[in-house]
């Protein structure tokens, strides 16, 4: 008995030593890369897109408006603060698009607790980005213009190019 024991142990020793040398010998490696991509990938489509950023601040008295734009080829995101003296401040993020220089987004801000969604409207010109204004109605519970056209930026808030924090 104590024989068949000594020959089941050598066995299973025997069985592990040969397990443990083919698990290290087992090579991954080929002839590509493990990070090789399929023959049919558009490497040229793939790559890491670097914003253009730029950012604005308008001071007037008491009142701060701050604007950092993230300008990709076919969207701008970015933050806009609006911090009006004795008033709830507005903080929140923009996501739109420019066209020509013209920004029109979305701005998705906390104002006295609650989350709201309204468009806005940026000609940014000459290291200015100037707030534009028209007529507003309620959309799938956004504040969106009624007519783009009809934006008036003559009397719109000026906010002066800055360079941006570093952060």
């Amino acid at each position: 008995m104590q024989f068949r024991k000594k020959i089941i142990m050598k066995k299973c020793l025997l069985f592990l030593m040969v397990a443990s040398i083919a698990a290290c010998n087992s090579s991954t490696t080929s002839n590509k890369p493990a990070d090789t991509l399929p023959a049919d990938t558009d490497t040229n489509t793939m790559h890491v897109q670097i914003p253009n950023m730029q950012c604005f601040k308008s001071i007037k008295g008491n009142d701060t408006v701050y604007l950092k734009l993230e300008r990709f080829p076919n969207v701008v995101t970015g933050n806009l603060i609006y911090n009006f003296h004795e008033k709830d401040g507005n903080t929140g993020t923009i996501d739109g698009v420019i066209t020509g220089d013209t920004l029109i987004a979305e701005y998705t801000f906390m104002s006295e607790g609650q989350q709201s969604v309204r468009q806005v409207a940026f000609l940014i010109k000459d290291s200015m980005a100037t707030e534009g204004y028209a007529d507003m109605k309620e959309e799938n519970s956004k504040m969106v213009f009624k007519n783009t056209a009809a934006l008036n930026f003559s009397k719109g808030l000026q906010l002066k190019a800055i360079p941006c924090p570093a952060e």
